[in-house]
């Protein structure tokens, strides 16, 4: 990790870049969030606009990790989370994912049952939307059903059949 001025001296000591990976795993396993976010967009081609993310979130005076992961992956920004007043690092370009995230939760896998939301990120970022399935509505179609059964305990603005009843055909 390279010497950077936000992260506390008192964090522990610099560790190998392998440990680092080892740990903003263990930490996106608790902390993490995989989701893949679809409004309404009139001038899209199927009326819907698909956006996946990754992000962590922190209290402030924790903020060192979020740091590091900003840092680690090399991409992302770190804002206030106005719905708990946490700190948040977040990525959503889709090469950034693709490129960087993606491959390193392959590489340092997730233990718990988020493992089986991110397979599904990462099918939706790599088979589908790096194709441009999302423009079409046979892709969006297959992007709601695997978002669908990411995160079981969020919450959803648009369901699974109020985004197919509304989609353009295309």
């Amino acid at each position: 990790m390279p010497d950077n001025p936000r992260v506390r001296s008192d964090a522990g000591p610099c560790h190998s870049r392998e440990f680092l990976s080892a740990y903003i795993s263990g930490y996106a396993d608790g902390e993490g969030c995989f989701t893949v976010s679809i409004s309404p967009r009139a001038k899209l081609l199927v009326g819907w606009e698909v956006r996946p993310s990754f992000s962590v979130s922190q209290n402030g005076d924790r903020a060192e990790v979020l740091h590091a992961m900003e840092a680690y992956f090399g991409c992302g920004s770190i804002r206030p989370d106005r719905s708990d007043k946490t700190l948040k690092w977040e990525t959503r370009r889709l090469d950034d994912l693709v490129e960087r995230v993606i491959p390193h939760f392959e590489r340092y896998p997730l233990l718990s049952a988020k493992r089986y939301d991110f397979r599904r990120f990462a099918s939706i970022c790599r088979r589908l939307m790096a194709e441009r399935a999302h423009l079409r509505r046979d892709g969006l179609e297959q992007i709601v059903e695997l978002a669908s059964g990411m995160n079981p305990g969020g919450r959803r603005r648009y369901g699974a059949e109020a985004i197919l009843a509304r989609s353009v055909s295309r």
